[in-house]
């Protein structure tokens, strides 16, 4: 199938540079408004393609995928995340599911260490002051924070992002603890410095900071729970820049209220962009939209990587960041 003559659709405006090249690449649909497809839209998306390149607000599951039809072959996912995407279904179907991973890695655990210094150092309350324009000069005991060097950091999740995070906060003078999956080979943890944990539960009432680096599956939905929260510090502080998922969001928002945990950090949420309510009305809680991937460089190599692998599929070869569902 050359090129030139795959049919893809894109569901959301992408950077100019990567909608111009797909433009040459392709028989490319852009979105213009950009705005979220409704899951008819998205259907009818999937009857017209060869290739879909949705991002992570586009939920596509198994009911979604039965009515794809015969021409959809390829999911280039412009991200790293697929949790939003049924892989067992679209591989039963023989649609191919690809992402972009790496690309954010760095700009996500930047993100990361912003918002652990954000919640300990209590940014928001400085700059919301300023913007009121209720400063009446600096004092000895206002806006008193935390030093974070010295602190200890548990990081659930050890991957590329988790890792970065720990190069990062080693150099603020943090001590690094980490609880994965599998535990990473002793010349990575010892480069690291990093103290492995096999009990999650061990590691989270010890830490003062956790930071939440470790992808959405069906093992980690709610892996910080009700009860896992309650074994935090009450002066420990939680980030989380992966999946809100991941965090029982009812649970922790009672914690923040109660003062049984001192403080969060959340650039994700578990409804999406649905954010409790009463967890926008903490003092001691930092809320960011979703940004922690959103640098311009970032989102350029994201297409980038979606364009290589819709070409490499279009020659008839394997994409090269294809995601099989035993990689979940």
């Amino acid at each position: 199938m050359p090129a030139s003559r795959l049919s893809v659709v894109v569901t959301r405006r992408l950077p100019e540079t990567v909608e111009t090249r797909m433009k040459e690449l392709f028989d490319v649909e852009l979105r213009d408004p950009d705005t979220r497809m409704t899951r008819e839209e998205l259907g009818a998306a999937m009857r017209r393609a060869d290739v879909l390149v949705p991002c992570v607000t586009d939920q596509i599951d198994a009911n979604l995928l039965a009515q794809a039809g015969d021409k959809l072959k390829l999911i280039a996912n412009y991200g790293a995340g697929i949790d939003h995407i049924d892989v067992a279904s679209a591989r039963q179907r023989g649609i191919l599911v690809s992402n972009t991973p790496g690309v954010v890695t760095d700009d996500t655990a930047d993100m990361t260490l912003a918002l652990i210094l954000s919640v300990t150092r209590k940014i928001p309350e400085g700059l919301a002051e300023m913007q009121a324009g209720k400063w009446q000069g600096w004092a000895p005991m206002a806006h008193l924070g935390g030093r974070i060097g010295g602190r200890r950091l548990g990081i659930l999740g050890m991957g590329r992002i988790g890792q970065a995070v720990a190069r990062r906060a080693a150099a603020f003078g943090m001590q690094i603890h980490y609880h994965n999956r599998k535990r990473l080979r002793p010349e990575v943890e010892e480069a690291l410095d990093a103290t492995y944990w096999e009990s999650l539960d061990q590691m989270v009432s010890r830490m003062d900071i956790i930071s939440i680096n470790c992808p959405h599956t069906p093992s980690t939905f709610h892996l910080m729970n009700a009860r896992r929260l309650k074994l935090l510090k009450p002066t420990a502080v939680i980030v989380n820049t992966s999946r809100g998922e991941v965090i029982d969001e009812n649970a922790l928002t009672r914690g923040l209220r109660a003062g049984e945990i001192a403080g969060a950090g959340l650039d994700v949420f578990e409804h999406g962009h649905e954010v409790n309510p009463r967890l926008r009305e903490l003092p001691n809680v930092v809320l960011l939209p979703h940004m922690g991937s959103a640098t311009v460089e970032g989102r350029a190599e994201m297409g980038e990587k979606v364009i290589i692998n819709i070409k490499t599929f279009a020659d008839g070869h394997r994409p090269p960041d294809q995601v099989v569902p035993g990689m979940l």
